[in-house]
């Protein structure tokens, strides 16, 4: 997801969007993601099913072209994509519309500062003024580090959440200077920190409100550092960047 308060972000991902899929580290990203996230959203779902009869309300915001969303869909009820550059939405429409591919996702383009914001589905299809849908879990990959202040946003996920939903949230980890090199130098405008710090977040989401606060390594990715090489003697052209996942429920 590309940082809103910066157009040259936004303007970035957009320029990237045709070509986001073919990026190997993307892909190797999202795909650790989904393995180390798919047991919790499974649970989550068995869990629901016995006690409704329906499955899991997902909120990924940061959605970006879907690689995430399109694995998650055929494990819940209905998946809300939102990112805030339209190329990337685009693209995602352009993977729903495929033959067999997910149809209950619903992409939205749109800068999500309000629980309450009428690009969400309403909680009833047949008093669309009555208020929002509230999710059993909301989702972000790699968003965390684009945005400026943390604390609204995370306080809008809160409000975007039934009670005893839940969110998890991955991203890299600031483990030290070295997690700079996570991004290359060419593209570190619209990036805002350099990883998460682990106690930092887990502070920050329990002072919003989220309880049930756990902030653990979900796994390791191996990436290429290589446009940093004039800074690394050691000769390395790949790095290693552990992941945090970021759970909590709403009480």
């Amino acid at each position: 997801m590309s940082n809103p308060q910066n157009t040259a972000g936004n303007e970035r991902f957009n320029a990237e969007a045709a070509n986001w899929d073919n990026n190997p580290s993307v892909q190797e990203a999202t795909r650790l993601a989904y393995e180390t996230l798919q047991p919790l959203i499974e649970n989550l779902s068995r869990d629901k099913q016995a006690a409704t009869g329906i499955g899991l309300d997902v909120l990924e915001v940061g959605c970006g072209t879907g690689l995430l969303t399109v694995r998650v869909a055929p494990l819940v009820r209905e998946i809300v994509a939102v990112d805030t550059a339209d190329g990337m939405i685009e693209m995602l429409k352009a993977k729903t519309a495929q033959p067999g591919s997910p149809q209950n996702i619903r992409p939205v383009c749109k800068l999500l500062e309000d629980p309450e914001d009428p690009v969400l589905p309403p909680s009833d299809e047949k008093h669309p003024s009555a208020g929002r849908k509230k999710f059993d879990l909301a989702l972000s990959h790699l968003v965390l580090h684009h945005i400026p202040d943390l604390r609204p946003f995370l306080q809008m996920l809160l409000g975007c959440l039934k009670p005893g939903g839940r969110i998890a949230l991955t991203d890299f980890e600031d483990f030290g200077p070295e997690a700079i090199k996570f991004h290359p130098k060419s593209k570190l405008e619209g990036v805002e920190r350099h990883g998460i710090k682990r106690q930092w977040i887990e502070d920050l989401l329990k002072e919003v409100g989220f309880e049930q606060v756990k902030v653990s390594v979900g796994w390791r990715l191996d990436k290429d550092i290589e446009e940093w090489d004039d800074d690394d003697d050691s000769g390395r052209k790949t790095m290693q960047f552990p992941f945090l996942v970021c759970e909590g429920v709403r009480p």
